[in-house]
């Protein structure tokens, strides 16, 4: 364990400065935070096995020694506790040390043999659900986050001018995603915001496809949908490119789809409901005839990871707000 008295660089100033706001209007003493993204963006610990309590004072962060190096590099600011083994001990040992007698959690991101476990020793300690707490902070991005997915994004893009020059038929759905990769990391990402979807032909239709080996024919459809991730941060682009001639009813459907993709882009501004912009992209497919096959959202938020908040479709309730970042 060691000590520290330094003060958390921006932006994780802010961003814990925001979270406490949020302690206060739960009154919650403090919060746990357990998935590596929100831990990250809160605190710039990159650890996979790591859990950050904070409140009002303190930052503490328990990890394992694996990372002992990392954890004072990253975040020198919080306390460090190195802990043994994972387990509920020295999360309430830290809890009860911290004087939390409330103390939020996110449901989504603990199992429930890891809540009964803290839950049993957590005697006198209150466990609130408190979904939703980082999730919100997280959607506006500032304006260095904003700088880093513009690089994930142009990281991707070059990426992919590359591969399309590269492209012939007979390579398979596999070799050309793992050509994407090796090109997006060339160019400098960490690697995939998530496994690259290359489908060639009717697998196009598939949208979580997983590439085989199907090959690369002339004059049949190519999906490509793929993202790096640079500094943490992931971009998510869809591209769709033909060896050959485009049968007239591909570019019917790729019109009517584009389309759609303007008209959404034209009507983002803040203040307007994330399913309104999904409606204006909606209506046109559907006057087009192919409304029912239209059977996901619009969008998603991106950040540190490929899908956050907000949704943009059809059932969401989230409401755009300056800082966003959508597909």
């Amino acid at each position: 364990m060691t000590k520290t008295h330094n003060l958390p660089p921006e932006p994780y100033s802010l961003r814990l400065n925001n979270l406490r706001a949020e302690l206060t209007r739960r009154k919650l003493d403090g919060y746990l935070i357990q998935e590596r993204m929100d831990q990250y963006w809160a605190t710039g610990f990159t650890g996979e096995d790591g859990a950050v309590l904070f409140t009002q004072r303190a930052v503490v962060l328990l990890t394992d020694g694996r990372f002992d190096e990392a954890a004072s590099i990253e975040a020198p600011y919080a306390r460090k506790v190195l802990r043994k083994k994972r387990s509920p001990d020295e999360t309430i040992k830290e809890v009860r040390r911290c004087k939390v007698k409330r103390l939020g959690f996110n449901p989504g991101h603990m199992t429930v043999s890891e809540f009964n476990a803290l839950k049993k020793l957590a005697t006198g300690i209150k466990l609130v659900p408190a979904e939703g707490l980082v999730t919100p902070y997280r959607a506006c991005k500032d304006s260095s986050e904003v700088m880093r997915l513009r690089a994930a994004i142009h990281v991707a893009e070059a990426a992919f001018e590359k591969v399309r020059r590269w492209l012939q038929p007979g390579q398979t759905e596999r070799e050309i995603a793992t050509q994407l990769v090796y090109e997006m990391q060339k160019l400098g990402a960490q690697g995939e915001t998530f496994p690259s979807i290359v489908a060639v032909g009717p697998s196009s239709s598939l949208p979580h496809y997983e590439p085989g080996d199907r090959q690369l024919v002339e004059n049949e459809v190519l999906l490509i949908d793929w993202g790096a991730r640079v500094n943490w941060y992931g971009s998510d682009l869809t591209r769709v490119v033909w060896l050959g001639s485009i049968p007239p009813q591909m570019r019917a459907v790729f019109d009517v789809v584009r389309t759609a993709h303007d008209r959404a882009i034209e009507a983002v501004r803040p203040g307007i409901k994330a399913r309104d912009v999904d409606h204006v992209a909606r209506a046109i497919i559907e006057k087009a005839g192919y409304g029912k096959l239209f059977n996901h959202g619009l969008g998603h938020g991106l950040g540190v990871v490929a899908h956050e908040s907000p949704r943009v479709a059809k059932t969401s309730v989230d409401v755009l707000k300056p800082g966003m970042v959508i597909t």
